[in-house]
């Protein structure tokens, strides 16, 4: 491009650049700010050194290109912090160019002595040098907006923290931070709490919506999820968390964060052991509040299991884990033996002859309503454990059974003489015909029933010689 032209624009660029600045104050409302002379400042230097740097390469096309790219640069961080997009930038860049190249034909039409092909030359290097401009804001732009989101993701960082915190945080100090990493309070948060994926680790992170703050650089990574309760909330973190095994903390307002998380890492710790749901995958606590609450203390679970099962403890093992089970049956179907029947896929009339076998062990224990409470809680707990929680040692068992009132020590020690005391009794296992109802047999084999039931469970002394 010839010189010439470079020399014919200098006198037109003062006309060139106020009607460039008026056009942008006029079709971009958000650099229209009259009142602000230091923005009007700010918007007339950088115009000016846009299209003055433009003539200078026209002029000489050696000249550094440095100082402009700095410049737009900068603006374009400046768009970033007072959170404007770059669509604002680059319709004023637009608008720039346009007025500038309309300036330009109407002096090569009333004067200048330039031909079309150097005016077409001269149009194509204005857009070029617009696009020049524009990579350069838009590079300043996407600097600033990595450094906000990096102070603003570790803001949150501290902000999870805080909220989780041991005694927590003052609600003021909370809110600040909050403020501070552009996060709005909720009334209700859950904590997730996430398996440690160790360092050789290169996955994807959990793909979360924006508003739930991660941190997985604890010890235990954890999750702050807001408003968990709200539609879909759930579902929309478990299909995020998909390949990441996690339990999700009960909802509980935003002070008491805390022991969310501590019931997640709890429900977390018992899930890898294959307690309450399945080592893989997520799991909530609001599904597993029972098993917590059993194994909040897990040894205090054991040593009630030991104390209460006392009378399983000289039965096979086999023996044990049937009864056991049936034991439990009857606990969650109040006590209907055709219910347990269908439960355990047992004919009725087998239910019934192992009802009557854990009625001569525990006798009257399962008439108290506490009674049958404390079983069920002992049976669950020996389920959940796989069933080793009644094998604990036995100086737990003999220390139980010494604790134990008199009456049912003797009948966990001798089940026969249980099983002597129930046959005199005419009252019958509940879910059990009463002995009116039953088909009478032989007077013989009357005789025998009890001695077999009760060597089946126990094998009778033989008399004391006198």
């Amino acid at each position: 491009m010839p010189s010439e032209a470079a020399e014919l624009m200098l006198p037109e660029l003062e006309h060139i650049v106020e009607d460039m600045i008026e056009a942008i104050q006029r079709g971009v409302p958000e650099y229209a700010r009259p009142l602000d002379d230091a923005y009007r400042g700010t918007v007339r230097r950088a115009v000016t050194h846009a299209i003055g740097q433009f003539v200078e390469r026209i002029a000489n096309p050696a000249t550094p290109r440095k100082k402009t790219a700095e410049m737009f640069r900068e603006i374009g961080r400046i768009e970033a912090a007072e959170g404007r997009n770059l669509e604002s930038l680059q319709m004023a860049l637009r608008l720039g160019a346009r007025v500038a190249w309309r300036g330009f034909c109407l002096k090569a039409t009333n004067g200048w002595e330039l031909d079309a092909e150097v005016l077409a030359r001269i149009g194509e290097a204005i857009f070029l040098y617009l696009d020049e401009l524009a990579g350069a804001c838009s590079e300043g732009f996407t600097s600033a907006r990595a450094e906000v989101a990096g102070e603003v993701e570790r803001r949150r960082r501290r902000l999870l923290n805080l909220v989780v915190a041991d005694p927590p945080a003052s609600p003021d100090a909370i809110a600040e931070l909050a403020r501070a990493a552009r996060w709005t309070l909720p009334r209700r948060v859950a904590i997730v709490a996430l398996r440690l994926q160790g360092d050789d680790y290169f996955g994807p992170l959990p793909a979360l919506p924006p508003d739930v703050i991660m941190d997985t650089s604890r010890d235990v990574p954890c999750l702050l999820v807001p408003d968990p309760d709200g539609p879909g909330r759930a579902q929309m973190i478990e299909r995020g968390l998909r390949g990441w095994t996690g339990a999700i903390g009960p909802a509980v307002p935003l002070a008491r964060a805390s022991r969310s998380l501590r019931w997640a890492r709890q429900a977390l710790a018992l899930a890898q052991r294959g307690i309450g749901a399945s080592s893989g995958g997520v799991t909530r606590c609001s599904d597993q509040l029972a098993t917590l609450v059993i194994f909040a203390d897990e040894e205090l679970a054991r040593t009630l299991t030991a104390s209460r099962l006392v009378p399983f403890q000289d039965l096979r093992p086999a023996q044990r884990d049937m009864l056991a089970q049936t034991l439990l049956s009857w606990l969650q179907n109040g006590g209907n033996a055709k219910a347990v029947a269908r439960q355990l896929h047992i004919h009725p009339q087998t239910a019934r002859y192992r009802l009557r076998q854990l009625q001569n062990l525990f006798g009257e224990t399962l008439d108290d309503p506490d009674s049958r409470f404390e079983l069920e809680i002992a049976l669950r707990a020996r389920r959940l454990l796989g069933g080793a929680a009644t094998a604990i040692t036995a100086t737990a068992a003999a220390g139980a059974a010494e604790t134990a009132p008199a009456a049912a020590r003797a009948q966990a020690v001798t089940p026969a003489s249980g099983v002597a005391r129930a046959s005199a009794r005419t009252r019958a296992v509940p879910g059990t015909r009463p002995p009116s109802a039953r088909t009478r047999t032989p007077a013989a084999s009357r005789r025998t029933a009890t001695p077999r039931a009760a060597s089946h469970l126990r094998p009778v002394p033989p008399p004391a010689t006198p």
